[in-house]
């Protein structure tokens, strides 16, 4: 007698696979496209957060390498004993370009006027607007650049001539070089307006006019109030350290030092602070999703029992139907998360378009993203494919 032989189920193949799993979803495109809009959404937030957030701390960085971060501001505090206003000496700049490591050093100081768009206008009205004497060094040290004109030099930091932040430009009406400015009893030309500056935002608020100006035709003592140096990145520290002490020998601890890219680098460094509620609502958008996708499933497994049954009369295995169901879960959830990562990168890029920002979409945001609606859709498709797996061929057929 012949052995009686064991029937073997068949196997499918990963294209079988496509092919069965993907059978649901072509037979109902419009409950396809709305369960896929969940994730869609959800993923296409945090793509959409994220890109954002990365593109404007690339753009503050972008800064930070255009200015430096090796500028430190030394500038006259208050007497520890007193309580009053001091001054730095008048020597101090020339004795902070001595030190080692210094490379150059830009000076202003405070001059007591007013700035005004003519004579007619009161001197209370001042409009925030300081004045400042300048050392012709001050541009290179901020590494700031003019957005009309020029700066001052030689020749024009000793004549009635003036250059103005770009605040300070729009506050008093100014549009270029040329016109005319009213400060001490005296008209001073406009020679040129200044891009924003960064990393001295006080100086886009100033009137900026000649040392020798100052001091000839306004009174001007002499004394600086900010001096900016730029050291060699490697000796920012122990230039930092020295500052105080070379700058006013008799009483460092009334000379304050300070780093103004400090504020860029923080702002960088939290910049995506404020995402992490964003990226809740979008997991939240994308659950949400996940749970559309279950019941689209779930719904599925109802109407194609007929479908389910008469495949387990011909021969299908309860893993086979398992993996068909999970199969088109995985595919539901893909295409709503490829659509989210496409529809979240155009987001980041018309955002940057408008804010004139670099455009960012970080790697491991897409990869994660897309990773995540892989694995809700394996979670949300294992129920419904479980419970159509169990179903009996018998009763499945009786029920179609």
């Amino acid at each position: 007698m012949r052995a009686t032989r064991k029937l073997r189920p068949s196997r499918l193949g990963p294209r079988d696979v496509l092919h069965v799993g993907s059978a649901g979803l072509r037979s109902r495109p419009m409950r396809v496209f709305l369960s896929a809009l969940g994730i869609a959404i959800g993923i296409a937030t945090m793509i959409a957060v994220v890109g954002v957030s990365s593109s404007s701390q690339a753009k503050l960085l972008r800064e930070l390498d255009e200015l430096g971060t090796n500028m430190l501001v030394a500038t006259p505090g208050q007497s520890m004993f007193s309580g009053q206003d001091t001054k730095l000496p008048k020597e101090a700049p020339g004795m902070i370009s001595r030190i080692e490591g210094v490379e150059s050093v830009g000076t202003t100081g405070d001059v007591a006027q007013s700035v005004r768009r003519s004579e007619n206008i009161p001197k209370e009205e001042t409009g925030g607007i300081g004045l400042k004497a300048a050392k012709d060094d001050l541009l290179k040290v901020l590494r700031a650049r003019m957005q009309t004109g020029t700066w001052l030099n030689g020749a024009t930091g000793r004549y009635p001539s003036v250059v103005l932040g770009n605040v300070s430009a729009q506050r008093l009406g100014i549009t270029g070089p040329g016109q005319q400015v009213f400060i001490g009893g005296r008209y001073f030309t406009v020679i040129g307006i200044l891009d924003p500056v960064p990393l001295a935002p006080e100086i886009e608020r100033s009137a900026l006019i000649g040392w020798e100006a100052a001091e000839q035709l306004l009174g001007f003592d002499g004394h600086p109030t900010a001096i900016y140096e730029r050291s060699a990145d490697d000796r920012v520290t122990a230039v930092r350290g020295l500052i105080a002490p070379t700058a006013h020998p008799q009483s460092p601890s009334t000379v304050s030092v300070t780093d103004p890219s400090a504020a860029l680098q923080a702002k960088a460094a939290t910049e995506g602070a404020f995402s992490t509620l964003l990226l809740g609502l979008g997991g939240i958008a994308l659950l949400v999703g996940g749970v559309g996708v279950a019941n689209t499933m779930i719904i599925s497994v109802l109407e194609r029992r007929h479908e389910i049954g008469l495949r387990r009369s011909l021969g299908a295995t309860k893993g086979q139907v398992r993996i068909q169901f999970v199969t088109e879960s995985l595919l539901l959830s893909g295409l709503g998360g490829l659509a989210g990562i496409a529809l979240g990168a155009a987001a980041t890029a018309a955002y940057a378009r408008a804010g004139d920002l670099p455009w960012v979409v970080p790697l491991w945001a897409v990869t994660g993203g897309f990773a995540s609606t892989l694995a809700i859709g394996t979670l949300a498709g294992l129920y419904p494919a479980v419970r159509a797996a169990r179903l009996s061929p018998t009763l499945a057929l009786q029920a179609g």
